[in-house]
């Protein structure tokens, strides 16, 4: 009979183990995973995780960043009744994953009638490093990509404000002002950015909101209006992921919102695999909590 109990140390290979088989649709719980351990942090990122175990196997995993986002890998009446139990009393920001393990994320926590800034069921693709399409091999401007300085602090605001407000449909007001300005910093000390450069100046944006050593997760792309219609989101990633494959990366994967993001990605070779589910609460929610 499977059981639910909180992760302890000893936990994580086998964690890992089980999310790696699932790796396309798990990276945020992977990422933390390795970054953070199950020793606890108080960064945002981290996570506290549960499993389900089945004579003495893990069979199942959830977990729940201190942001109060929720991630879950598993099946059957038992995971989601321990995945109901553990979440009472936690606020709720939002919930992210598989199509299918996100519905039944809503669905087991009574959300579906909650308000969302953003909900939204995205593609989802894979690419395998050594097949990726170079775009534009001739006639065109070299590509040339760097980390954001301090000396792009205005550029980073400005994309990553219209970026919430885009993609993530965050409202403009004085809470996205302290996220921008938290993430500006964060994106120049830990240089997980890289700006495209034409004529001296940044033209397009990309990022890894997940990264691993064999894997990356791709977001945060973002090509300001004024120059979209070039090719640049698909030329900035693709020399991107040119500069992790040297350094051994296999494969990146990625969820795309919009018809223009999927053919970018699509000529450079990336394959349409399953269904990503991003969903973003209004407000918080606190489960079991009276309305």
């Amino acid at each position: 009979m499977p059981t639910i109990r909180p992760a302890q140390s000893a936990d994580a290979p086998a964690i890992a183990r089980f999310l790696s088989a699932r790796a396309e649709t798990t990276m945020f719980m992977r990422a933390g995973l390795a970054r953070f351990g199950l020793s606890g942090s108080d960064h945002p990122h981290a996570n506290t995780f549960w499993v389900e175990e089945t004579a003495g196997k893990i069979t199942g995993v959830f977990a729940r960043s201190n942001a109060g986002f929720v991630n879950a890998c598993g099946e059957g009446s038992v995971f989601w009744r321990g995945f109901f139990d553990a979440m009472q009393g936690h606020s709720i920001s939002g919930v992210n994953g598989a199509a299918d393990m996100a519905e039944a994320m809503r669905l087991t926590l009574s959300l579906e009638d909650a308000a969302y800034d953003l909900h939204r069921i995205e593609p989802l693709y894979r690419l395998a490093l050594d097949n990726m399409v170079e775009p534009d091999p001739t006639g065109s401007k070299k590509i040339q990509i760097r980390p954001p300085t301090k000396e792009d602090t205005h550029t980073l605001t400005a994309w990553f404000r219209a970026y919430h407000i885009e993609a993530l449909g965050a409202e403009d007001d004085d809470a996205l002002t302290k996220i921008i300005a938290a993430r500006v910093d964060q994106t120049i000390a830990t240089g997980n950015v890289r700006l495209m450069i034409q004529d001296g100046a940044p033209v397009a944006m990309t990022a890894f909101n997940a990264q691993l050593p064999d894997m990356v997760q791709i977001g945060g792309v973002y090509t300001p209006p004024e120059s979209r219609g070039q090719g640049l989101a698909r030329r900035v990633v693709a020399a991107h992921l040119k500069e992790v494959r040297a350094q051994g990366v296999k494969t990146a994967i990625l969820f795309a919102s919009g018809d223009a993001a999927c053919r970018a990605y699509e000529a450079i070779g990336f394959e349409r695999i399953g269904e990503y589910t991003l969903a973003i609460l209004s407000n918080p929610v606190t489960i079991g909590a009276r309305p």
